[in-house]
């Protein structure tokens, strides 16, 4: 009972289903109830009806009255039979079988309609002058006419019992209904990606949704504008930089020329590993700032065995230094229709990141696959690979794996998700060895139709 009632505090269409369910109700029993009531009253008034017509009938033909002694007619209910009789024979006895028919009616009776007491049973009585001068007396047993009146008012309330439950059955389909709009918004607006802040479509909205869906349009338009002006922010940051970083670096590279004390030039080292390391933040940044931006990119054909050798000419002596194989693996190529340059970037911080946490005497190795629905370009190392725990994390700017001395922005995976997602790929990650659960294998999959 408690779960239902806070389903009723929570959910709208369920009050709503039931309000109009226990009106439909309350509305439905009064009905019932009057319908039952001048149903009695109408099967009252047919049975009087009857009364007054068997003694017109009486009269007008002329009848006269012959009192059977022991006479039974097939199917005969004597209970529910119309007594007619000569008011002036009420003073005849009634008799313990059937042989005496006349009841004690009161001679003094008007004429007209009248329930009264005879023999301990009440009746409904009609007494009428004929045209001859004679008294009669039409009567039914009360109990009799009570029992064929509600049994016909029991009979008028059936399409009622039949009709409510459909009724209710309608009401809760037509209020489902009535929500669809509303569970088809948030479907919609469920399914968006994170950076898709364009306004929503009211014009197909119910009025009564229409000033919330225009709230939100204008919530999404003030998250859009703030988060143009952060990135708008960082890349001028970064810019700015950019110019004082490369004269820093120029001129460490000039000092680191000239001959200089041996203490002198163990400090100059350190600082010049650190300005480098400045320089590729900045880089990334700015990386991360136009990856992240929203302004649509020319699309051509790509070869995505030419960037890879794009990237392997860049990255190669990084991975000389440290003794890495890193090679293409497989003949078959792939023609996409992409941004090559968002293409580039996404496999050479994809390679990068391989290079730097992968240990000396390693390996990297870059594939391309066409299956039935996607193509799936990958990034595979020997390296320790990321725990199912950190690969949800991966992903944020400046997040660092734990237990690594390797130097890095924390940036590289972020401008793969941001590329992917403008894309429209899937970023993976997996390991390289699953039995091991080591090495790092990053797999972006992009939809088939990227090679028409």
């Amino acid at each position: 009972m408690d779960g239902f009632q806070k389903r009723l505090s929570e959910s709208l269409q369920l009050r709503l289903s039931v309000a109009l369910s226990l009106a439909i109700l309350l509305v439905a029993l009064l009905a019932g109830v009057f319908a039952f009531v001048s149903a009695i009253d109408e099967a009252h008034e047919m049975q009087d009806e009857s009364l007054r017509h068997v003694a017109v009938l009486f009269d007008r033909q002329h009848m006269t009255l012959r009192y059977p002694a022991g006479e039974h007619v097939a199917g005969d209910d004597e209970e529910s039979r119309i007594i007619v009789q000569y008011l002036a024979d009420s003073h005849l006895a009634v008799g313990n079988d059937d042989s005496v028919i006349p009841l004690p009616f009161p001679t003094t009776l008007a004429d007209g309609l009248t329930t009264l007491n005879i023999a301990g049973e009440d009746f409904r009585a009609l007494v009428r002058t004929t045209a001859t001068g004679e008294r009669i007396v039409v009567a039914q047993e009360i109990g009799v006419r009570n029992k064929e009146a509600r049994e016909s008012a029991w009979r008028s309330l059936l399409p009622f019992m039949i009709l409510f439950p459909v009724l209710l059955l309608l009401v809760s389909d037509l209020v489902r209904k009535l929500f669809r709009p509303i569970a088809s918004l948030s479907a919609e607006i469920d399914q968006r990606d994170k950076q898709a802040l364009h306004p929503i479509d009211e014009q197909h909205l119910p009025t009564e949704i229409r000033p919330f869906v225009v709230a939100i349009n204008r919530l999404l338009a003030r998250v859009a504008q703030s988060m143009e002006n952060q990135r708008r922010f960082i890349a001028d940051a970064a810019h700015e930089l950019r110019s004082p970083m490369t004269a820093l670096s120029l001129q460490a590279e000039r000092l680191a020329a000239t001959e200089l004390p041996a203490p002198a030039r163990e400090r100059l080292l350190p600082l010049s590993r650190g300005i480098e390391r400045s320089r590729q933040l900045i880089d990334q940044l700015l990386a991360l700032a136009a990856a992240q931006s929203s302004p649509e990119r020319a699309l051509t054909r790509v070869s995505v065995h030419q960037i890879y050798r794009r990237v392997l000419e860049d990255l190669l002596p990084q991975a000389e230094r440290k003794s890495i194989d890193i090679g293409v693996e497989g003949d078959e190529d792939v023609q996409l229709t992409v941004n090559e340059m968002d293409l580039l970037i996404l496999v050479k911080n994809l390679a990068d990141n391989a290079i730097r946490y992968t240990p000396a005497g390693g390996r990297v190795d870059l594939s391309v696959e066409r299956t039935a629905a996607s193509i799936v370009l990958q990034v595979r190392d020997s390296g320790p690979g990321i725990s199912a725990e950190e690969q949800a994390r991966v992903f944020d700017p400046f997040y660092r794996s734990m237990g690594t001395d390797e130097s890095g922005s924390g940036l590289g995976l972020s401008i793969v998700k941001a590329i992917a997602e403008r894309m429209g790929a899937q970023v993976r990650l997996g390991f390289t060895d699953e039995a091991a659960h080591s090495g790092l294998c990053v797999s972006v999959l992009l939809k088939a139709d990227s090679t028409s």
